[in-house]
């Protein structure tokens, strides 16, 4: 199918993508890397009255380090992060998370921000910054504001950005040498979003454990009981009892999916002993 009429600016600053955002409201819709709203313009499952184009808009897409933290773009693409030395030397999760979406031609076009943005609780950046204890940097006619990764999603396809703000970049705390982690999701065939996502991240230096349950019917379920098992017992131990947990925090989604969840969550603690940040 073809898109309904729309128009299409490009803005040079971010002050311009706000004042156009403000100015149309619900009528306008931003084009990061377009893998998420052209589909939907196609099938008419959104029909924008103006396209506010962010890609030209410089410094969008920048990868850089800001003390403890890291600090990536809204328009860094999945392979600017696959293939960035400096998330390779400080954060290597990133590198390979982003090596497994989808295909070539997705990676080089899609970007992190608009991936969270989209708020799809399949889609793997939403799953990784929430287990990473991520936060994401909002602009707005307000100004700045900052949301923890983990509350970002509300539910399904609906995040805490408004319909006059900008996802402008995520931060992250940078890994230790110390840190292990692992990362696993279920998919029918390669490329696809997952039915299933687990997360594990361990850094003693830093005080950071997580586990997490992600591609869920919502936001995705950091997993407490496991995540103190797995700092004071390891990450053995912490595999088996994720299963009662899960079922304890998600009883109303189908027994199939909770079985989904609970092995994508347990190998992703298999793998920890594997992988290392650096």
């Amino acid at each position: 199918m073809i898109p309904a009429v729309f128009d299409y600016i490009a803005p040079r600053t971010i002050q311009e993508a706000l004042r156009a955002l403000a100015d149309n409201g619900d009528d306008a819709k931003l084009l990061a890397g377009g893998h998420s709203l052209l589909p939907l313009m196609k099938l008419r499952l959104a029909n924008p009255k103006l396209v506010i184009d962010v890609r030209k808009i410089p410094g969008l897409n920048e990868i850089r380090q800001e003390k403890d933290s890291l600090v990536i773009g809204a328009m860094a693409t999945h392979y600017q992060i696959e293939s960035s030395s400096l998330l390779k030397k400080s954060c290597p999760l990133l590198g390979e998370t982003a090596r497994a979406i989808g295909d070539v031609q997705v990676r080089n076009l899609g970007t992190i921000g608009g991936s969270l943005a989209h708020a799809d609780p399949a889609a793997d950046w939403v799953s990784i910054m929430a287990a990473i204890d991520a936060t994401i940097v909002i602009r707005g006619p307000a100004g700045e504001r900052r949301v923890p990764a983990k509350q970002f999603l509300v539910g399904a396809f609906t995040s805490e950005l408004s319909a006059t703000e900008l996802l402008a970049a995520v931060e992250l705390p940078r890994l230790s040498a110390a840190a292990r982690w692992g990362y696993y999701k279920i998919c029918r065939k390669t490329g696809e979003f997952a039915k299933a996502i687990g997360v594990a991240i361990q850094d003693p230096q830093i005080g950071l454990f997580r586990v997490l349950a992600g591609s869920t019917e919502g936001r995705p379920v950091l997993l407490t009981r496991s995540a103190e098992n797995l700092a004071n017992r390891g990450p053995e131990d912490a595999a088996r009892d994720v299963r009662e947990e899960i079922e304890e925090v998600l009883p109303h989604i189908a027994p199939s999916h909770r079985e989904q969840l609970a092995v994508a969550v347990q190998r992703s603690l298999q793998q920890m002993s594997l992988v290392k940040a650096a």
